[in-house]
């Protein structure tokens, strides 16, 4: 991540000329597209063994996470990102009790993991104590779900701790950073990893989910249509999704894929919600999935043309960086 700073130097935050300076966070997300907003403050900033971690409080977002130079979620937005992540797995399974998530270190996932009724328990599985300790003290919104004993914290990789588990689970949720070049995370997208240790470690009936990185019209050929191509070789049913989140800048995707057939409409789905979920969805119900996993026509015809595997020889990584700059308010 790139250097952050709040001032010009001497401390005043002014410029010469007597106007005071804002602090941007910029990111690159493509060759010559960069996309930035305002700063309020910059609450924290550390790195781990693993990655570089900030929190920001940025101007139309709220508190945003920050690893590696990439956000990871923010306060206004970030149901629609873990909403689309977590329910339809989970709505879809006859009867969720057994929940292993990778990744996942902020506990959004978790909280709304552990939100359905049927859950008796979450393994939260993340690389980074780091990480898991910060957000467990700066993120308040997820700070009941820490403290639920349905969940079970783990400081692992997740291809290890599911290679010497002997217990197995009804849906697996892939929450890991995005595949970044030289990150921690991207060997957990191979075809062999999915195979070999992933399936293994569903029950009769299981379902595995993955965020799956951006799905625009321009973006999805980064990693997701070669995440869905990949795990199409590896289950019998696998079904794509995406959604808008205002703070990536893009529409993002999902991939949701097991052995047993996706069959449920709208409205079953949403008699599942009232019955399964404590409190009610901001983003999420029958029609919004429903809606959700009809792609645009060009996202569509690249998916089914899509040859690519992901495997640790053929890896494809997001592209760009992020930092925080002064800019000169007008």
């Amino acid at each position: 991540m790139g250097d952050i700073s709040s001032s010009n130097g001497n401390g005043s935050g002014l410029l010469g000329d007597g106007r005071r300076k804002s602090c941007w966070y910029e990111e690159e997300i493509e060759q010559n597209l960069r996309w930035c907003f305002a700063l309020n403050s910059i609450l924290h900033t550390g790195s781990s063994q693993y990655q570089d971690i900030a929190l920001l409080d940025t101007k139309p977002f709220g508190k945003a996470l920050v690893l590696d130079g990439k956000l990871q979620s923010a306060e206004m937005d970030e149901f629609i990102y873990h909403e689309s992540l977590v329910h339809p797995a989970l709505l879809h399974h006859q009867n969720p009790k057994h929940i292993f998530i990778m990744g996942g270190g902020e506990g959004s996932t978790a909280r709304e993991i552990l939100r359905h009724r049927t859950v008796e328990r979450v393994v939260m599985c993340d690389i980074d104590q780091e990480v898991v300790d910060f957000c467990k003290s700066h993120l308040l919104a997820n700070k009941e779900a820490f403290f639920d004993p349905r969940l079970h914290v783990v400081i692992n990789d997740a291809r290890a701790e599911l290679e010497k588990r002997k217990d197995k689970f009804d849906v697996i949720v892939g929450d890991l950073a995005d595949p970044i070049e030289g990150g921690p995370c991207y060997k957990l997208y191979t075809k062999s990893f999915y195979e070999e240790t992933l399936k293994p470690r569903l029950n009769q009936g299981g379902i595995f989910v993955t965020q799956a990185g951006p799905a625009g019209v321009f973006s999805h050929t980064e990693v997701f249509s070669c995440i869905y191509n990949t795990l199409r070789h590896v289950f019998r049913y696998v079904v794509p999704y995406s959604a808008h989140i205002p703070s990536y800048a893009d529409t993002w995707g999902w991939v949701m894929a097991s052995d047993s057939p996706f069959t449920l409409d709208a409205e079953k789905l949403d008699s599942r919600i009232r019955q399964r979920i404590e409190g009610e969805n901001r983003y999420v119900d029958g029609e919004t999935f429903a809606s959700a996993s009809i792609l645009s026509k060009a996202v569509r015809k690249s998916l089914a043309k899509e040859t690519q595997l992901y495997t640790e020889g053929t890896a494809k990584f997001i592209y760009g960086h992020g930092n925080c700059t002064n800019i000169a308010s007008t």
